[in-house]
């Protein structure tokens, strides 16, 4: 069963009215990559990077077992993660204008550069981060996050017929920190009797 009809009553309860973007800029920068072994074909614009993956695009941050990084003739990238057996792949990136950060893990992954958008497939997780501590949460089978839309699509059709599922926690109010104690108001005399001759 699709969720997306689903949609606007999820992104509203979920993120409480704000939005969902990663960094803006992420797209358009540099992705440096460190890998155990890499294959470059440069006619064909494909990167293959094996064991311990890790790339880096601004604040986008993923982590994979195998990545393939295809880019055309714009500098857009479609890169296609995969974890190793029994393992999940990990993306992370900070959203835009809030000190929060998304972040997500499943088998396999894709991530489109010129549609700014993340796929994530089997297992998949993705959860927002306040504060550093875990906030919201979904799973389900396939997760589509549209950073351009701030649209997130859980979709659980598989094999033994799962649920999507949800974790929505509310958005507390930031409490304004205590203001110092003001100390007490002291007559002049007072003043002239504390280390003055």
């Amino acid at each position: 069963m699709k969720f997306s009809f689903l949609l606007p009553l999820l992104v509203l309860l979920m993120w409480q009215g704000s939005a969902v973007r990663a960094e803006r800029a992420d797209r358009l920068k540099p992705m440096q990559v460190e890998a155990d072994r890499m294959q470059h074909d440069d006619p064909k614009q494909i990167t293959v990077l094996t064991g311990h993956v890790q790339a880096v695009k601004g604040t986008l941050l993923m982590r994979a077992a195998h990545m393939q990084v295809q880019q055309d003739a714009q500098g857009q990238q479609v890169v296609s993660l995969r974890a190793s057996q029994g393992e999940r792949v990990f993306f992370r990136q900070k959203r835009e204008g809030v000190n929060e950060f998304i972040e997500g893990e499943s088998e396999q992954a894709v991530y489109d550069s010129r549609q700014d958008v993340m796929t994530l497939t089997g297992r998949a997780e993705v959860r927002i981060l306040r504060q550093d501590q875990p906030a919201d949460q979904v799973l389900g089978h396939r997760i589509v996050y549209n950073n351009s839309t701030e649209v997130l699509n859980v979709d659980e059709r598989q094999q033994g017929g799962g649920r999507a599922r949800a974790v929505l926690a509310p958005r507390t109010e930031a409490k304004p920190s205590a203001a110092p104690p003001v100390p007490a108001l002291q007559n002049s005399l007072q003043l002239q009797d504390k280390g003055r001759p």
